[in-house]
């Protein structure tokens, strides 16, 4: 039996208790017994519309009090297979993103190492050039799977380096990423110029916008997602506007015609081949939500990160 699993509601209702995510124990120290921490990284200096994605991590985890152990679709009780904490939030410096990044690497550095896989609520997208730097000390270059109604490989925005509109490029420079093995699906929205597609796909990413998406189908696209990455470590960075405004009204950068929810689980929930090292969700804004809406999709979709954990568990367990 797993360590570390959530409370068990029959004996403990919901509404009790500190908020963590899904009711894990929270732990702020690391043992063997973990195979994943979600930690949060509540950051929104990179913002460039919306601000308030600070306060995301607390949301997503104060709706995934309903999230339960097992799951149907894929047939797998989690904590059969997995044990888990919160591991609280990753110290920031509002305001300082450089600071941030270098708070960041040292608090998920420690966890990477050790083998135990970070799931991240974010905070702006900005994050996770930090979180990839985290990664790649110990993993070296890995494939991305990003799923994001932005590309954000923009070179500067306000003239700045880094904001939420440029960590895919930065870490591409940087040498963080495989873009051989890298994909980024979702991107719509009115642009300044086709450009600001076409420099991602000039950095080496394969990109796929909403349209060509829906066109293709999931089952298509997860084909293509599949052979991109290959078999290599990998990391899956989700922004909440993936999804239509209608399902995620609570983000920074809204952008009309996009996922429905059903599609976005569909797309993570068939992720079961790839070889995932870290996960992240961001970009949830709770000041625009409305009944926790936004929530209650990020709160899913990262109860379908810890799924695909399971499953890789239980494969090995053969």
């Amino acid at each position: 039996m797993p360590k570390y699993q959530p409370k068990d509601s029959f004996q403990s209702p919901r509404f009790c208790g500190p908020r963590t995510f899904m009711r894990l124990p929270f732990e702020e120290k690391l043992d063997e017994n973990m195979d994943f921490v979600v930690t949060g990284i509540p950051f929104d200096t990179g913002q460039s519309f919306r601000t308030g994605a600070r306060f995301g991590p607390e949301s997503i985890r104060d709706f995934s009090s309903l999230l339960r152990p097992y799951h149907p679709e894929q047939n797998i009780n989690l904590f059969d297979y997995v044990s888990g904490v919160d591991y609280g939030d990753i110290p920031v410096i509002p305001g300082y993103i450089g600071e941030t990044y270098d708070k960041i690497v040292e608090g998920l550095s420690p966890i990477v190492e050790r083998g135990i896989i970070p799931i991240v609520l974010g905070g702006d997208h900005s994050i996770t050039l930090g979180e990839l730097r985290a990664v790649a000390k110990t993993y070296g270059p890995v494939g991305l799977v990003h799923f994001d109604a932005h590309s954000d490989t923009w070179d500067s925005y306000f003239g700045q380096k880094y904001n939420h509109g440029t960590p895919f490029r930065r870490a591409v420079e940087e040498g963080l990423l495989d873009v051989s093995r890298s994909i980024q699906v979702g991107m719509r929205g009115s642009l300044y110029g086709p450009e600001d597609l076409e420099a991602a796909r000039e950095l080496g990413f394969e990109l796929w916008t909403t349209n060509q998406y829906k066109q293709a189908g999931v089952d298509e696209m997860l084909r293509v997602i599949r052979k991109r990455v290959g078999e290599g470590p990998a990391f899956l960075s989700f922004d909440i506007d993936f999804l239509d405004p209608a399902y995620a009204p609570g983000t920074g950068t809204p952008e009309v015609a996009g996922a429905s929810i059903d599609d976005a689980l569909a797309l993570v929930r068939g992720l079961t081949d790839i070889h995932f090292v870290a996960f992240d969700l961001v970009e949830v804004l709770p000041a625009y939500d409305h009944g926790q809406i936004t929530a209650a999709a990020a709160a899913n979709i990262v109860h379908e990160f810890i799924t695909l954990i399971a499953l890789q568990k239980r494969l090995q367990a053969g």
